[in-house]
């Protein structure tokens, strides 16, 4: 049974965008369209990141205040990140210790589009269970299935990145996936984390494991809040009955350098943080084996232009630093 309509659940939905004008314009009409499907109260947060393709005012445009006084449009004046934007539109609602806050807060990848009745999916989820973090099953924009959550990053995780395995260990539970058929159930699943393009927080959670961590700039802020999160006592489940399509990890990701850097420094950072010191130390030799094996290959690779050459070999040393301080 539904609650009576003065204590309907209040659900904000907040969205960070950085120079996706049409893909963020297509997301917020699928958040409207399932506000009107869900049993709730709705709101959305939008953090323009100073995007440069003219997203804040096309998102005005489309979305006239008369019409939509439940979008708040915040232009941040500089590319914050994931991290520091969506802090600034949870610290714009009220987290971490304000009043009269929603029960459950939404943060939302831009590349999205939400199904209709996920919204109620979520909620009914997190209201059967009890838990405190959760997330939707995701998949690609042609349906295709899309690894939706993941186990917390171990040291076997750290040898399938760096080094040849098995192809059969990329996709199983050693490397931090779960198994298939438990996206295909109706019922929701126990998980470590789900990817951060789908991540519905409970207000009480949010106000006792406070916000992102900022010091993640780019890659696993929402791997570190998860488990915060659990280390508090709450569990993340996955909710195969809530459907959002997510476009991002479908597109081809180039090895540039400055990616590499700061993937593995995040996750560095991560180790830093979460690991105890006989791991960390573990994890430190692995990551200098595995990045000079890198720098190696890369050096050898004739393919490459020169200058790709170098700019790739001066990352993995930079990492290679990196790794010092773990």
């Amino acid at each position: 049974m539904h609650k009576s309509e003065t204590s309907l659940p209040r659900f904000s939905v907040v969205i960070v965008t950085w120079n996706v004008r049409d893909l963020v314009i297509d997301c917020l009409h699928s958040v409207y369209h399932d506000f009107t499907c869900a049993n709730i109260t709705g709101e959305v947060w939008l953090v323009d990141n100073a995007s440069p393709d003219g997203t804040f005012d096309a998102v005005r445009d489309a979305f006239p205040a008369a019409d939509y006084p439940s979008l708040h449009l915040i232009q941040s004046g500089d590319n914050l990140g994931f991290s520091m934007g969506n802090n600034l539109a949870l610290r714009e609602i009220g987290f971490p210790g304000g009043v009269n806050l929603p029960d459950y807060v939404l943060l939302l990848n831009p590349d999205t589009l939400v199904r209709e009745g996920a919204f109620q999916a979520l909620i009914d989820a997190m209201e059967l269970t009890g838990a405190g973090l959760a997330g939707a099953r995701l998949v690609y924009g042609d349906g295709s299935f899309q690894h939706s959550a993941f186990g917390f990053p171990g040291i076997a995780q750290l040898l399938i990145d760096l080094f040849p395995v098995p192809g059969r260990l990329h996709d199983s539970r050693i490397n931090g996936r779960y198994p298939r058929s438990l996206y295909q159930a109706d019922q929701p699943f126990e998980v470590d984390h789900p990817l951060g393009a789908s991540f519905l927080l409970r207000r009480e959670v949010i106000a006792q494991t406070g916000l992102f961590d900022e010091q993640f700039h780019l890659y696993c802020e929402e791997v570190d809040w998860a488990w915060r999160i659990k280390k508090a006592g709450w569990k993340a489940i996955c909710v195969p009955s809530a459907e959002i399509v997510h476009y991002g990890g479908q597109s081809t990701t180039q090895n540039r350098p400055a990616a590499f850097v700061n993937l593995w420094k995040a996750r560095l950072q991560l180790y830093r943080k979460h690991y105890p010191g006989w791991k960390r130390l573990l994890a430190a030799g692995i990551v200098r084996v595995g990045v000079n094996r890198f720098i190696r290959q890369v050096a050898r690779d004739s393919s490459l232009p020169e200058a790709d050459q170098a700019a790739l070999v001066a990352a993995g040393r930079e990492v290679l630093k990196l790794s010092r301080t773990l």
